[in-house]
């Protein structure tokens, strides 16, 4: 089996046609906001929740495959002028996260070839998945704004993330210690239609970190899953391709309202 450092893997990925990358080590992930706080968040039945079991039975916490040692956060950029690449088209997932699959799979193709075990991860939390944007922050690829959404100094929020985990018992690339939000003058909890950001619903007594969704506690993921479902209820026929021989499919036009009104990146 080949050793590598982290930059190297890093390098290649960036190489298979990632916009950015970083390596986040399973044991500085253990110590992240998220992995730490999931089982005592209050109840809620959109995506993101607890980890499952086989059974579609709640664990008690965060559950590693065996022998992954650290994983590789994957992003591609989604520009503004470019909406398709996160419209949900029906029985098709995203554009843009077809791109990150190609992007995976040649790095996974690289890491096998070197006698790297590689362990794919799932893009719900539910279902065998991580803790994306917190991964991120830990792999150095930015922060998480007040819009509660990963920031990246390159590309501000408009990136999708995708992991990939390997055996290696790699170094964490991060955290970066980027933050913008602290000056930033843009009220972008001010522009969601829904008020998502209206009313502090999280505290650090109940959750034990101060760590919070929003950054403040103000990030109410019930509200915006509402605006979701809205969302899923509006799809509407559109081409998936320009050339493409199925026709019209129906499309989900998720909310990027709290995404886009971040300055960062534009």
């Amino acid at each position: 089996m080949k050793k590598f450092t982290s930059e190297e893997i890093v390098r290649i990925a960036l190489e298979s046609g990632a916009s950015l990358a970083g390596v986040a080590n399973i044991e500085d992930l253990k110590k992240a906001p998220a992995f730490n706080v999931v089982t005592k968040m209050p109840e809620y039945n959109g995506v993101g929740t607890y980890m499952r079991d086989e059974n579609d039975t709640f664990l008690p916490g965060v559950v590693w495959p065996e022998g992954m040692k650290s994983v590789v956060v994957l992003a591609y950029y989604h520009p503004v002028n470019e909406p398709k690449l996160d419209y949900w088209f029906d029985g098709h997932t995203t554009p843009g996260n077809r791109k990150l699959m190609e992007v995976n799979k040649k790095f996974k193709e690289i890491m096998i070839e070197a006698g790297i075990e590689t362990y794919p991860l799932h893009y719900h939390i539910e279902k065998g998945g991580i803790f994306l944007k917190d991964s991120a922050v830990v792999a150095g690829l930015g922060c998480i704004g007040r819009n509660n959404l990963l920031v990246t100094p390159q590309y501000g929020s408009h990136v999708r993330l995708r992991g990939i985990g390997l055996n290696l018992d790699l170094q964490s690339t991060g955290p970066s210690g980027y933050d913008p939000c602290a000056g930033c003058e843009v009220r972008c909890w001010e522009k969601c239609a829904k008020g998502v950001f209206a009313k502090k619903v999280y505290s650090e007594e109940k959750l034990g970190r101060a760590e919070l969704p929003g950054r403040v506690g103000n990030f109410d993921r019930t509200i915006c899953n509402i605006q979701m479902k809205e969302d899923e209820a509006n799809m509407e026929p559109m081409e998936l391709y320009e050339n493409s021989e199925e026709g019209p499919i129906n499309a989900i036009k998720y909310c990027r309202v709290c995404e886009c009104a971040c300055p960062i990146g534009k």
